[in-house]
């Protein structure tokens, strides 16, 4: 199957997406089809503080039909919080949308985890990874720290890499969740946190979404 990105939300979160697929299906002993297409992550980001969604949804279907027209039989948002529209997009796609809500839904499930702490945009945060989280309770970051965690993600996203004030923010919001909150995990729910942690390599455990949406894709792409 004939991947297509949605990329540029933001730019890191893309690259290891690329690189992340590329690595997988030559694992695989497989051939990549894989077309990507530029969205505007802050474009993106003021809609989301707008809930304006069908102005997305509008980009999306833009350039979801660039996608087709090079040969993509499905599309994937490389961005957590580019899917505060996923359900009516998925609607009104031309192509098959591959969701990560969902597969990171079976995933929590599947590993037995019932509290999570959540990392990402303060949307994403107060609406407990857009309520695409089923089987267990989200804690989202308390007081103060809420905004610092956003306004931290969303620079990092924007600029693509993330700095030492940005990083010590998010360990502070990863030790609150593991000493006070006292979670199983805590869900990277921006696909940029990628710069940050390292599923089995960060001093908490986590749940990396975006693995579990590259690991979507290529079920989706190749059984």
């Amino acid at each position: 199957m004939h991947i297509g990105l949605i990329g540029g939300i933001g730019p890191a979160a893309t690259d290891y997406y690329y690189r992340s697929l590329i690595r997988e299906f030559a694992i695989l002993g497989e051939q990549l089809e894989l077309t990507i297409v530029h969205a505007d992550a802050p474009t993106l980001i003021d809609n989301l503080a707008k809930n304006d969604a069908d102005s997305q949804i509008d980009i999306y279907n833009r350039l979801t039909e660039r996608l087709a027209s090079a040969g993509a039989e499905c599309v994937v948002i490389t961005s957590i919080a580019g899917h505060f529209c996923i359900e009516p997009f998925k609607q009104d796609s031309r192509l098959e949308v591959i969701d990560m809500l969902k597969a990171v839904d079976v995933a929590i499930s599947s590993r037995g985890l019932k509290r999570v702490g959540i990392l990402g945009t303060k949307s994403v945060m107060e609406t407990a990874f857009y309520s695409g989280i089923s089987t267990a309770d989200v804690i989202a970051p308390a007081g103060r720290a809420l905004n610092e965690v956003h306004t931290a993600y969303v620079n990092m996203a924007t600029s693509g890499k993330v700095n030492s004030s940005q990083r010590a923010i998010f360990d502070s919001a990863c030790k609150w969740f593991k000493e006070q909150a006292k979670v199983d995990a805590v869900v990277l729910g921006g696909t940029d946190l990628a710069l940050v942690y390292k599923e089995g390599q960060s001093f908490v455990p986590v749940v990396d979404c975006v693995a579990i949406h590259v690991n979507a894709i290529i079920s989706s792409a190749i059984g």
